[in-house]
């Protein structure tokens, strides 16, 4: 019942965690899927994944699965965990026995209580992921550690021989570095996924020529390791690809951003002193103040002047001024004629860029302010 609760919830929070909280691409999703949906009940499952970070599993396959898929505990992967890291005392080891993982000794072999009961899983037609590495990367990511023999006896060792899907995923270095106890946010994590990997050639060369059995776990073990590397450099390429991509398109937001102000006309709309902030840093000339005037009188309407001329008002060209000080009715029609004029321009503009999302929130921000303005002006007239 504990496991039926912890581990959906678990996996949803990490869910929501790398796709709400950072940014997360996927590469070949669907060939991890349609196992999962499509494999017999007694067919065993292995994925096989490079090492990063700490947190590697639960983040990373999180990721990659639905949410409607996490809600389903019992058919979710079993994993593998050193003793030493994971099973310090009776709290942790409670915690980590209820979202399914199996504890293994450094430095026991192959030959263990925790890889016999991986294979018992994949016996009952389980889902076991593991890291082949048998630890996290030296150089945070950079490259990939020697292929251990261990997976050779998971998958040989197994009543009914696993699918094996393969994995490679670069950016976890940044979410949680070495040494940080928590998880980062806002990174970018590039996950690509593989072709199963095939093994009935490596059988049949091992009964051919009646291969000892720890040869074929090598054997299996580096035909794991090729794939592995092959994708690893694939998902580094696709990470700078991302990067690149990303950049022109902040670049392009930013050139229409200014490209839309530029073409405003600010000063038909009595703006223009709001858009000269920090262009022009000359302070209009103030009155000296009466010698009879009280010294905190006087400093208080220094600060008040300082503030106003800082926030892009003028007492001569403001909007508000310039519409206080228009007398006459012909002033007034002719201001408005120019507020149409640059309302209908700027309308112009803003429709033929409502297909680029990022722009939406500046036609809702500044529309609604021309409109009020026109309207205003009409009331007036």
């Amino acid at each position: 019942m504990l496991q039926a609760v912890a581990v959906p919830v678990l996996g949803n929070v990490c869910h929501v965690f790398m796709h709400g909280l950072n940014c997360v691409q996927i590469y070949g999703a669907e060939k991890l899927h349609q196992v999962l949906e499509n494999r017999m009940e007694n067919k065993p499952l292995i994925t096989v994944s490079n090492h990063v970070a700490a947190m590697d599993d639960p983040l990373v396959i999180a990721a990659l699965l639905p949410p409607s898929v996490i809600l389903d505990a019992q058919n979710l992967r079993w994993t593998l965990c050193a003793t030493d890291r994971c099973f310090l005392n009776s709290v942790t080891s409670a915690f980590f026995k209820h979202v399914k993982v199996l504890p293994v000794s450094r430095g026991d072999g192959i030959y263990q209580k925790g890889m016999d009961m991986a294979i018992s899983k994949l016996n009952r037609g389980g889902w076991v992921h593991i890291f082949p590495e048998g630890s996290r990367s030296r150089d945070g990511g950079k490259t990939m550690g020697s292929i251990k023999r261990g997976i050779g006896r998971l998958i040989l060792d197994a009543d009914n021989l696993p699918i094996v899907i393969p994995f490679v995923h670069t950016g976890m270095q940044d979410i949680m570095p070495v040494g940080a106890k928590l998880p980062r946010i806002g990174k970018t994590v590039t996950v690509l996924v593989g072709d199963p990997i095939e093994f009935d050639d490596l059988l049949a060369v091992g009964e051919k020529d009646n291969m000892p059995r720890g040869k074929l776990y090598d054997a299996v073990s580096t035909r794991i390791g090729d794939r592995l590397q092959k994708l690893k450099a694939q998902v580094d390429r696709l990470a700078v690809q991302e990067a690149l991509q990303s950049q022109h398109y902040h670049d392009h937001v930013a050139e229409r951003a200014a490209g839309i102000v530029q073409h405003v006309d600010w000063e038909a709309l009595g703006m223009d002193n709001y858009m000269s902030i920090g262009e022009d840093h000359a302070s209009p000339p103030r009155q000296e103040a009466s010698s009879e005037q009280p010294l905190v009188e006087k400093q208080m309407e220094e600060n008040s002047q300082d503030r106003y001329f800082q926030l892009g008002f003028s007492r001569e060209s403001g909007i508000v001024s310039r519409i206080r000080g228009y007398m006459g009715s012909t002033e007034l029609m002719l201001f408005s004629a120019r507020c149409l004029v640059a309302n209908s321009r700027v309308k112009e503009n803003f429709e033929n860029i409502q297909e680029i999302a990022p722009l939406k929130a500046w036609n809702n921000f500044w529309m609604p302010l021309y409109e009020s303005q026109v309207c205003n002006q009409e009331i007036l007239l």
